[in-house]
């Protein structure tokens, strides 16, 4: 198992950033990382994601939502063509601070097989991009 994890605090409320993340129709707008997303986050629900990773290699993958607690949490799991090899659950968790700020928590958990082939060529250059996807929705959700 492997795990990258990404956090930032964002100076918002978590209707907003809610609104923002569930809203895969503009991702293409602002969002680095995942450049474009089809479908919608209701749970069951199987999307098609669209990745451009820091170091530009192009990935598309067709997971299922797993989790949808509105203003809260999103999940969803994707699976290699062969389950069992290398499967990944993307884990996006939004928590009101006392502060008026929100933490969003980024992460992704790998399973599988393939994990302990490719696991620590994956670290750098996922970890990198959800860093700037993190950037990304921060600035959106604090400038519009």
């Amino acid at each position: 198992m492997k795990t990258i994890e990404t956090d930032i605090m964002v100076d918002s409320n978590p209707d907003k950033i809610w609104g923002i993340l569930t809203n895969f129709k503009e991702y293409e707008l602002w969002n680095p990382f995942m450049t474009k997303v089809v479908g919608n986050a209701i749970l069951g629900s199987k999307i098609e994601v669209n990745i451009k990773t820091i170091s530009g290699k192009k990935r598309t993958y067709f997971p299922i939502i797993t989790k949808c607690e509105i203003n809260r949490e999103l999940r969803w799991k994707g699976k290699s063509f062969l389950p069992g090899i290398f499967d990944g659950e993307r884990i996006f968790v939004i928590e009101k601070s006392n502060d008026n700020r929100v933490s969003f928590l980024h992460k992704e958990v790998f399973k599988g097989l393939g994990v302990k082939l490719v696991g620590n060529k994956l670290d750098q250059d996922l970890r990198e991009s959800f860093v700037k996807m993190n950037k990304a929705l921060k600035a959106r959700a604090e400038n519009t």
